[in-house]
């Protein structure tokens, strides 16, 4: 008899379900496995690319903002695969943080497979259900640690939902802002235009968030709100314009999320250094603001040190 497709290659790597970690493109996933160990404890394997159209590698390292997207797709993998999530819930990213180790992420001669080990606390239900979550990742690469990180966030109904966003985003009559000029991409970072989220406001270390929902990476499909990693992108893109280093790696951000960017107003963002990072390594502190009400907050730590 023979054997099916499927178990005649038991080994081969493949993604998850992308809509296990809410992308509409296959080629933004960025996990491949999962398995359960206990209650709250989980082995996920993942695979960052040596290239890739947005998180592009820098200075020969792995972008580490590649780490914070691994960190939110390991999320909503368990919360839907082993939780119970139902697919339409939404999500509220209260919190994400990282840290790598750079030795660790240097691009090799083949994608970067990693082993990632998440515990879950904090994991609240209501009637059964999940409601919210909090859990540390652990990410090897060969063996080694290469990122520690951790996030939290609450998940709701579809129903519960559009009563929270209700008056808000296109189904409301709010339709988004018009686009403004993006910042010149040397100064953030970045080579297109296209890629900027920052729009200079002829203040120092200041800017309007630029949310261009047409980016095919940063809205990989429609949304009411602006995504939490696109206000990550701005405080990197903020970061390296008041530090003057647009090939600053940064090395760790620890970010809180307050509420909703809304895609209907402008968004003010703003940079300061900090002291007392190290001697090559600078922390600065991003802020974001919308109605006169803060968003977020993030600390990036970056480094300068060259290969």
């Amino acid at each position: 008899m023979r054997c099916p497709p499927a178990f005649r290659f038991p080994s081969l790597t493949t993604t998850v379900p992308k809509e296990f970690v809410h992308r509409a493109a296959v080629a933004e996933v960025m996990l491949t496995d999962w398995r359960r160990r206990g209650d709250t404890r989980f082995d996920v394997t993942a695979q960052w690319p040596r290239g890739h159209s947005f998180f592009s590698p820098i200075r020969g390292y792995h972008d580490p903002l590649l780490a914070a997207e691994t960190i939110r797709q390991v999320g909503s993998l368990l919360a839907h695969a082993e939780f119970g999530v139902p697919f339409g819930h939404h999500f509220l990213m209260w919190d994400l943080e990282y840290a790598v180790e750079e030795q660790h992420l240097l691009v090799g001669d083949t994608p970067a497979a990693l082993d990632i080990d998440v515990a879950c606390t904090e994991v609240k239900q209501r009637g059964g259900s999940l409601t919210g979550l909090r859990y540390t990742a652990v990410i090897r690469r060969d063996g080694h640690v290469a990122v520690t990180g951790s996030a939290s966030y609450t998940c709701t109904s579809p129903a519960v939902y559009r009563r929270l966003r209700a008056g808000r985003g296109p189904e409301a009559g709010r339709p988004p802002i018009p686009l403004t000029a993006p910042a010149s991409p040397q100064s953030v970072g970045r080579t297109s235009p296209m890629d900027v989220v920052l729009s200079p406001v002829g203040e120092a270390n200041r800017w309007q968030l630029r949310a261009d929902s047409r980016h095919h990476v940063m809205f990989d499909h429609p949304v009411d709100h602006v995504p939490g990693m696109v206000l990550l992108e701005a405080a990197r893109q903020a970061t390296a314009a008041v530090l003057g280093d647009g090939d600053m790696l940064p090395i760790a951000i620890t970010s809180q999320f307050t509420r909703y960017a809304e895609l209907d107003e402008p968004c003010s963002v703003e940079a300061s250094p900090l002291p007392g990072a190290g001697a090559d390594r600078m922390a600065v502190l991003v802020t974001g603001h919308q109605g006169g009400e803060p968003v977020f907050s993030s600390t990036v730590t970056a480094s300068s040190r060259r290969l």
